[in-house]
């Protein structure tokens, strides 16, 4: 049985709050920051790059290179029903066990829109065609980035570009510019498959009962 704790990000300093929270394991979900906390297991454990020590190996390089004719864009968080659309594919093909994919657009428009924090979405489009191939909810703190929910498209003709990985490696640059420490990128969990990825950006910070921790690949 799943348990969490969590608080109303509505005080005086929300974005305070919400900064503070993250640094002890807490995520953001509209107006709530919230953490697991589970009877007799600490398995999900919060992630993050320090951006500034972060280097890309050969593969990530290679990433980077191929998807320079990306146009990134940076918005304000107002739903749009293109990036619906984008996030129901992305759903239904990534995450259709996963409850979210019965999300209506108005419950999309609360989780993008919902935030009592500084929030953007970043827009990513192949330039030539103008193509929507992903997009990021993403918190600016006065430390960090905080990657709320990713979405891309991950058709076969798409796949190459491994837009997961590549959202990830742009939000560590545009920390690095930024002059902030961190990339926040949610929950780890050991042996899971589908946390994995997270174990390929090194150096990496893992949140554990002494604190913060840099953690080699496993």
């Amino acid at each position: 049985m799943e348990r969490k704790v969590f608080t109303e990000l509505n005080e005086i300093n929300p974005a305070g709050l919400h900064e503070s929270m993250a640094k002890i394991g807490f995520r953001r979900s509209q107006d709530i920051a919230y953490r697991p906390n589970c009877d007799n297991c600490v398995e999900c454990k919060s992630a993050r790059i320090p951006a500034s020590s972060f280097k890309p190996n050969r593969t990530q390089r290679r990433l980077i290179n191929l998807n320079s004719d990306l146009a990134i864009k940076t918005l304000p968080n107002l739903a749009t029903e293109e990036h619906y659309d984008l996030l129901r594919k992305y759903l239904r093909r990534r995450h259709s066990d996963g409850g979210m994919t019965k999300m209506t657009f108005d419950e999309y428009v609360s989780m993008v829109e919902c935030s009592p924090v500084d929030t953007c979405l970043i827009e990513y489009r192949i330039q030539s065609t103008e193509k929507l191939v992903g997009v990021t909810l993403t918190d600016i703190m006065n430390s960090a980035l905080s990657m709320v929910y990713s979405f891309f498209d991950i058709s076969d003709d798409i796949r190459k570009r491994s837009m997961g990985t590549y959202i990830i490696l742009d939000h560590v640059a545009r920390a690095r510019l930024l002059e902030l420490e961190y990339v926040y990128l949610g929950y780890w969990i050991r042996n899971s498959p589908k946390m994995a990825y997270k174990m390929n950006f090194q150096p990496l910070e893992i949140l554990g009962e002494d604190g913060w921790m840099l953690t080699g690949k496993r």
